[in-house]
């Protein structure tokens, strides 16, 4: 897999029919390896790691509602009273980071009503803070947990 503008971290992977998994510590289970889970598992150990958001308090590929249809976050983090806190929008490294990928996220964020949303192809990163007084506005960095 190719290299990423994350932290390494120590993975566990396997072989099974032909096809690579690597074991996601949120969902507790293997996964196939694919580039966007490669980003994926990259994103939640930095989180965890770099960021001191608690595993507990991250969602993995659940289902919600947008605008009546079913579709599937990539990455939630909840703040200590379970609301939506940072949405996170994975992408494999190849797919460029745009305003069609922003669009995505806010969708979702439509359902969820997170604090931050961030996107991410492992290479570049993005973030933004919604906020009912300024908008939106881009941040320097993923914020820290400190909750």
């Amino acid at each position: 897999m190719k290299s990423l503008n994350l932290p390494p971290f120590d993975y566990k992977v396997k072989k099974q029919n032909g096809q690579v998994w690597i074991f996601d510590m949120i969902r507790k289970r293997y996964v196939v390896l694919t580039p966007e889970e490669w980003v994926r598992q990259h994103f939640i150990h930095f989180l965890i790691e770099y960021k001191h958001y608690p595993a507990q308090l991250i969602a993995v590929e659940k289902e919600i509602q947008v605008c009546g249809m079913k579709r599937r976050f990539d990455l939630v983090c909840y703040d200590r009273q379970a609301n939506p806190y940072l949405i996170v929008e994975c992408k494999a490294p190849s797919v460029p980071l745009s305003q069609i990928v922003f669009d995505q996220v806010f969708q979702y964020n439509r359902s969820l009503a997170a604090r931050f949303v961030a996107i991410t192809n492992g290479c570049e990163h993005f973030c933004g803070e919604i906020s009912s007084e300024s908008g939106f506005r881009i941040v320097a960095d993923i914020p820290d947990f400190g909750m």
